[in-house]
């Protein structure tokens, strides 16, 4: 299959005008999109990747002085892409992964290529989102605004949006699958994940039973990385422990911390887009396990600080946060609010 690479300059004035059925296919390099949306905006990114009482404290020191947090933290027109687009779309449009690296050049891996044609599926990644730079201000929304973009440049099917990673990227990937389950339906993770609930905060309620309902998780790490399989167990655990049970695990022979091959890409993507509806029974019991544990821990707090003792009301409303997340509020925000009080 012929690969075209097309300089910057006619590529972006091509995905900035072109219909779906014109859009430039192959690898496509220095791609500049223009498109912003409500998933990159700061208010959504702290709403859902960013514990309650963090995001408060952050609205209110904001406040107290005189600042105003820019609607949008990327700036697009500085920003570069790399992209693979398969020849043909499959008829039901084509898959995306949007892919996290833990470099800072933007490429897509060549033996990737014949996998993703395979599959009917584009690939996006970003340019200087490597591991030493920002979560918030950098990787997350840089990763999202790609998919934003290629969603309105070429007939992608909603229901094959995933978002992966590698290493430190695979741990973006996580975050960002954990918070944005309305945009992405499944998770590859590739040499790198966290605990939730811990490393990874809980988005808000709604969010989270999306993602318990309807991610696939698929762990892909090498059979000689000894710390990232330990990682990924606890991962896995802290997955179920919030009832999300749609997990693949899969182990690369003789692999150490490496890039996934090919053919355990093909793998990972396969099962990605195998769909495992989870028993309804189970989730509902676990859901409401959490909930009573919520409610609890929120009520030992509350009653602390009704009793005069605000700084075990206050370490105990802190553990709430980091470990809840977005289930807590937005009670535990107002409880917050009372502690703040003079």
């Amino acid at each position: 299959m012929n690969r075209r690479v097309l300089p910057l300059a006619c590529l972006a004035w091509m995905i900035a005008t072109a219909s779906a059925g014109e859009a430039p296919t192959g690898t496509l390099n220095d791609v500049v999109f223009s498109r912003y949306g409500d998933y990159s905006s700061s208010a959504e990114l702290a709403r859902r990747l960013v514990t309650p009482l963090n995001a408060w404290r952050l609205q209110q020191q904001a406040a107290a002085n005189g600042m105003a947090i820019a609607d949008q933290p990327v700036d697009l027109a500085r920003e570069r892409f790399a992209m693979y687009v398969p020849a043909q779309a499959p008829p039901d449009g084509y898959a995306l992964l949007v892919f996290v690296p833990p470099w800072d050049e933007a490429r897509v891996p060549p033996s990737w290529t014949p996998v993703l044609d395979r599959h009917g599926m584009i690939l996006v990644t970003a340019a200087n989102i490597g591991n030493d730079t920002s979560l918030l201000d950098r990787r997350d929304p840089v990763s999202l605004l790609a998919a934003i973009n290629v969603m309105a440049g070429y007939r992608v099917n909603p229901q094959r949006v995933y978002v992966g990673g590698l290493s430190g990227g695979s741990r973006v990937a996580q975050r960002l699958a954990l918070g944005y389950p309305d945009l992405f339906h499944g998770a590859l993770l590739n040499a790198g994940s966290d605990p939730l609930g811990k490393t990874i905060p809980l988005p808000p309620a709604s969010l989270l039973e999306q993602f318990q309902a309807g991610t696939h998780v698929v762990f892909l790490t090498g059979q000689m990385d000894a710390s990232n399989l330990a990682s990924d167990r606890v991962s896995r655990q802290s997955l179920r422990d919030w009832c999300v049970d749609d997990i693949v695990t899969r182990e690369m022979p003789w692999k150490g911390h490496a890039l996934a091959e090919p053919a355990a890409l093909d793998y990972a993507l396969t099962s990605l887009e195998a769909s495992h509806a989870p028993d309804a029974a189970k989730l509902t019991a676990c859901r409401s396990g959490i909930s009573a544990s919520l409610d609890d821990d929120l009520a030992k707090a509350t009653a602390a600080l009704d009793a005069g003792h605000a700084d075990e009301a206050r370490k105990r409303l802190e553990a709430i946060d980091q470990r809840y997340g977005g289930l807590a509020a937005p009670r535990s925000v107002a409880l917050a609010a009372r502690l703040a009080k003079p």
